[in-house]
């Protein structure tokens, strides 16, 4: 898998490019002063579009069987996404960046395996619209 660049800031599409490269500016380095700020600053920005991307996800499985786990990861999003609002603003103004970047690195973590079960319930939708396998 191909990392992106600090530089380059993905707007639209699967949250999985909005996830990587705000794992990569997570892991990035940072001093005290000028850097820390920069840090920051690229850290919000990759948040803000996490937070798009999640709230641009559509849930909303066609069978009934699937509508336990559809619901099940709609209350997933919804929870995700507290967590992200509550942090975005944190992260420019919190004392301890350390703590800051431990709490978003668990956080990309649980939305890159609610985003995993999203994929995993939208492959089951269509393979029981198209029959699966016999």
């Amino acid at each position: 898998m191909a990392w992106i660049t600090l530089g380059a800031m993905p707007v639209a599409g699967d949250p999985t490019d909005a996830l990587r490269a705000l794992d990569h500016a997570l892991d990035a380095p940072r001093g005290a002063g000028v850097p820390l700020g920069n840090w920051r600053w690229s850290v919000r920005q990759r948040l803000v579009i996490v937070r798009d991307r999640l709230l641009a996800e559509r849930l909303g499985a066609q069978d009934g069987w699937l509508a336990a786990r559809d619901g099940a990861a709609y209350r997933e999003r919804a929870e995700l996404l507290t967590r992200l609002t509550a942090i975005t603003p944190t992260v420019l103004e919190a004392p301890d960046a350390e703590k800051i970047r431990v709490q978003l690195k668990r956080l990309v973590l649980d939305i890159a395996h609610h985003v995993q079960r999203v994929n995993d319930l939208v492959y089951d939708d269509v393979e029981l619209e198209l029959g699966g396998e016999d």
